[in-house]
């Protein structure tokens, strides 16, 4: 929230437009923009001046918006460290696309930002379910998920995959899950519910169909898991959130520490990562599927550039074709 602040400076007075925003490390910083002192405001009080103020908001909103921007790519500059991929133009590009999309859900009713996270929680769903091969349509996933109907000519399996899939999105927008042991098992105890698989870290060793490097064996996969938690969250490279979403997917699927699921257990917690870190979240689409397959075999060949490319992409074209969609047509 904007507010106006006087200062004293001799025996004059100056006043200031404020606003304090929180960088990602928890300090807070002050933005301010002085109020030029004109002859028809030199005799008005705070609030006449306020008042005033308030009818140019939108140029002093523009303002605000920018230098939170430029307050968090400085940051990210600061503390992330760039690559081929994650340029400093780039950086600013994601940090403004963090800003923009913070200040949309300011601006958003309760009932507009159920309804936005409602749909974002079907696309995610469908697409994501899509991907492993579930043949339920936008609309079926619509109509499993908010109005408990059971398309005909369905497998139960692909219904609760949706059913199952909408309770975590939601879970995961609420800030519910870490990147730990516990929630990871969680997270997939709760996909996996009425489906018929071996719970928690798989028991016997898995194959994917195509993928050129072998997963990792039973016996290993708690200490590689144990490995891939510390280092996400300890963030030795000094990654940016994005970057690490997408290092730690590539991760997590060459591991595939489960019997079934790893692919949206996967994709589901590279989301925990961005939204912890008050970014918004990305869809991968089952049109864009061979594509990222391609680049998780990449990421397993040791070549992490194209899936950290894709990663980039995909969060550009959600906010863009998702985000400020939604937003244009509600105006």
């Amino acid at each position: 929230m904007v507010y106006l602040k006087k200062k004293k400076v001799g025996e004059r007075d100056y006043y200031y437009l404020t606003k304090s925003i929180r960088l990602p490390d928890g300090r807070v910083k002050t933005l301010q923009k002085l109020v030029p002192k004109t002859a028809d405001t030199k005799e008005f009080d705070s609030t006449t001046k306020l008042s005033k103020l308030r009818e140019q908001s939108s140029r002093i909103e523009d303002f605000f918006n920018q230098k939170e921007k430029e307050a968090h790519t400085e940051f990210a500059l600061h503390n992330y460290k760039t690559n081929s991929i994650f340029t400093e133009d780039k950086f600013r590009k994601i940090e403004g696309i963090r800003a923009d999309y913070r200040n949309l859900l300011k601006k958003l009713s309760k009932s507009q930002i159920k309804d936005i996270f409602d749909r974002f929680t079907a696309n995610f769903t469908y697409e994501s379910n899509a991907i492993e091969g579930n043949s339920l349509t936008l609309k079926d996933v619509s109509i499993v998920i908010f109005e408990n109907i059971i398309p005909s000519g369905k497998e139960l399996r692909e219904i609760y995959e949706t059913r199952n899939s909408r309770g975590v999105v939601e879970l995961i927008i609420k800030k519910r899950f870490r990147i730990n042991h516990r929630d990871i098992l969680r997270m997939h105890k709760l996909l996996m519910r009425d489906i018929p698989t071996a719970l928690g870290y798989k028991k016997l060793p898995n194959y994917i169909i195509g993928k050129t490097v072998e997963t990792t064996p039973p016996e290993r996969v708690k200490d590689e898991m144990y490995s891939l938690i510390k280092w996400v969250n300890e963030n030795p490279e000094k990654q940016h959130p994005l970057q690490l979403s997408a290092d730690f997917h590539g991760k997590f699927e060459k591991i595939h520490p489960f019997e079934d699921g790893n692919g949206r257990v996967g994709r589901f917690l590279s989301s925990v990562i961005l939204i912890n870190k008050g970014y918004p979240p990305l869809i991968i689409r089952k049109s864009q599927r061979l594509s990222y397959l391609k680049a998780l075999d990449d990421f397993d060949r040791n070549y992490k550039a194209n899936l950290e490319r894709f990663f980039l992409e995909k969060f550009e074209d959600t906010y863009k074709k998702f985000f400020e969609v939604y937003v244009r047509y509600t105006k």
